[in-house]
């Protein structure tokens, strides 16, 4: 059997997952916080309540971190998971379980999941990006997951679109997910509220600081005019970034996933019919398809499994 992890900055997901069908067999899922011996002890813990109720053997576990997740296994850096930077994660977990184990990006992971069972079959060149508390993104060119020299490949939320933008908390001004996040999209919609350009968000939120990015989007699909026009400039920076990528990488296709895809079709729509206005060239380029990711919450576990597995499988 194979098992995958998902570790973000909140909660942990493991996967245990059937190698032949690629099924999904049982999950279970546990807060992700504390150092990195206290996030190697949860992932075990995982690990034996699974074990508790299947009789399974493990080939390979694939593990998806938030951050620079180094080929190694070593955890280098992640804005998300402070307590665990330059953890030796892999080597760790492998130790204790006995079994290889892969580390790797998980927006990565994920995109390589959307290319075997989701909203990326039957593409060669695609980009996954994930909006939610942050961005994420994984690409896949010529049928080949992008990883990079290290494995860091795929931070494109912390590229900077504004250097005279407000600071990230990383310290970056101006990054793409700053306003192109979930996040993002809630902090539109609070500065709006405070400039008086938001009282419907306010009436329904009750506070500047409780209004998300759900609250901008649910006032937007009930026609508030003052939320649609936040919306809208949402998309507009989904859309920037997302063209200077197209840019650089020439995809076919780009899927949408992450948290703030249950926003659905307006979400896809508002990012593809911004798409073309920042990419140079677009009258001249074969457009590019922008759909919704297919695997929602379980695509990082699921891809870092997968990966895991063809490791083994190819030596």
């Amino acid at each position: 059997m194979l098992l995958g992890f998902d570790v973000g900055g909140t909660n942990a997901r493991a996967l245990l997952i059937d190698p032949a069908s690629r099924a999904i067999l049982d999950r279970e899922r546990a807060p992700s916080g504390g150092h990195g011996e206290d996030l190697l002890a949860t992932l075990v813990a995982l690990t034996d309540a699974l074990t508790a109720r299947h009789d399974f053997e493990l080939t390979a576990v694939g593990c998806g971190v938030a951050g620079l997740a180094h080929r190694s296994g070593v955890i280098h850096y992640s804005p998300n998971l402070p307590d665990v930077i330059e953890y030796p994660l892999g080597t760790e977990l492998e130790s204790s379980l006995g079994t290889p184990v892969v580390v790797m990006n998980d927006a990565s992971a994920g995109a390589w999941a959307e290319a075997q069972l989701g909203a990326g079959r039957g593409s060669d060149d695609f980009i996954l990006a994930t909006l939610g508390t942050g961005i994420g993104t994984g690409f896949v060119s010529g049928g080949q997951l992008v990883r990079g020299h290290s494995g860091f490949a795929g931070e494109s939320g912390h590229m900077v679109v504004n250097t005279d933008g407000d600071e990230h908390h990383t310290g970056q001004r101006g990054p793409w997910e700053l306003l192109a996040s979930g996040s993002g999209l809630g902090r539109l919609g609070q500065h709006a509220a405070v400039n008086d350009r938001f009282p419907a968000g306010l009436d329904v939120a009750g506070s500047i600081d409780a209004i998300t990015g759900f609250t901008v989007a649910a006032a937007a699909a009930q026609g508030d005019a003052d939320a649609s026009a936040i919306f809208s400039d949402f998309c507009g920076h989904v859309a920037l970034g997302l063209a200077n990528l197209v840019m650089i990488l020439d995809p076919e296709r780009i899927i949408l996933g992450g948290g703030l895809t249950s926003i659905g079709e307006p979400l896809r729509a508002g990012v593809a019919a911004r798409l073309t206005h920042h990419t140079l060239g677009a009258d001249h380029r074969p457009p590019v398809d922008v759909v919704l990711a297919e695997l929602g919450d379980d695509a990082g576990a699921l891809g870092a499994a997968l990966l895991a597995h063809r490791g083994v499988v190819e030596g």
